[in-house]
């Protein structure tokens, strides 16, 4: 059981980058974590790092049926999540459009949007129903700019956006939903764009010890608000 001082926390994308970073931060300030990746190996690590009440599963959120059933599971009981966090995500090789692989753009809405969607889908209902909880849709900086030979990328974050705040004029009083930019940190998915000069930003696990009380303090005033993690480079 989660008591009233512990959150319960549900991640998308938990085995690598800003996703694992949050996990080990969450648990560490004493919450509850259930988690999902396409990663065998992530989530075995996870799994032997975090023991229950910790869950991780791998799941491709592109895939509807396997959220629900990941869903199903979360949620029994009655556990309903307390911040749900829609993290897993994609990025093109930077190319111009023109030059991006139809595949690799497909992938991209498949999970970058579609699964947000498909998160959304399996998880709000139960929320919708106890009239609690925060959901975080990670966007990004080229949600809200663009850039040259990132037109894949940009196109999924701006729909995230979009989605986030016509869902908060869906969800009860009492609820939020957040397109959240996360800011520049030195992950996999920035060195694919930037290569070596992604390390001149932050770590994951630095961001996460400023981003994770970020989260935590969200609440039904933030509804609709396209929000950045404070303090962390935007550029």
């Amino acid at each position: 059981m989660v008591t009233s001082k512990e959150k319960f926390i549900v991640i998308t994308g938990a085995t690598r980058g800003l996703g694992r970073a949050l996990v080990s931060e969450f648990v560490a300030q004493g919450h509850v974590v259930a988690g999902c990746g396409r990663s065998t190996a992530g989530v075995a690590e996870l799994r032997a790092a975090f023991s229950s009440p910790h869950a991780f599963a791998e799941v491709d959120v592109a895939d509807g049926g396997e959220v629900a059933s990941w869903a199903r599971s979360v949620v029994s009981g009655g556990r309903v999540p307390d911040l749900l966090i829609n993290n897993a995500a994609l990025m093109n090789d930077p190319a111009p459009l023109w030059e991006v692989p139809r595949e690799q753009f497909d992938a991209l809405v498949d999970v970058n949007i579609k699964g947000v969607a498909n998160v959304l889908r399996a998880f709000v209902p139960a929320m919708v129903a106890a009239g609690r909880g925060v959901v975080v849709n990670l966007s990004s900086g080229w949600g809200r700019s663009v850039s040259a030979e990132v037109a894949p990328y940009c196109a999924t974050k701006w729909a995230i956006e979009g989605l986030s705040k016509a869902v908060a004029e869906e969800v009860p009083r009492g609820m939020a939903v957040v397109p959240l930019n996360p800011g520049v940190i030195d992950t996999d998915m920035l060195r694919r764009c930037w290569g070596e000069s992604a390390g001149n930003y932050q770590s994951p696990e630095r961001w996460a010890r400023a981003a994770a009380p970020f989260l935590l303090g969200l609440g039904p005033r933030d509804n609709g608000r396209s929000l950045t993690v404070p303090g962390i480079e935007t550029d």
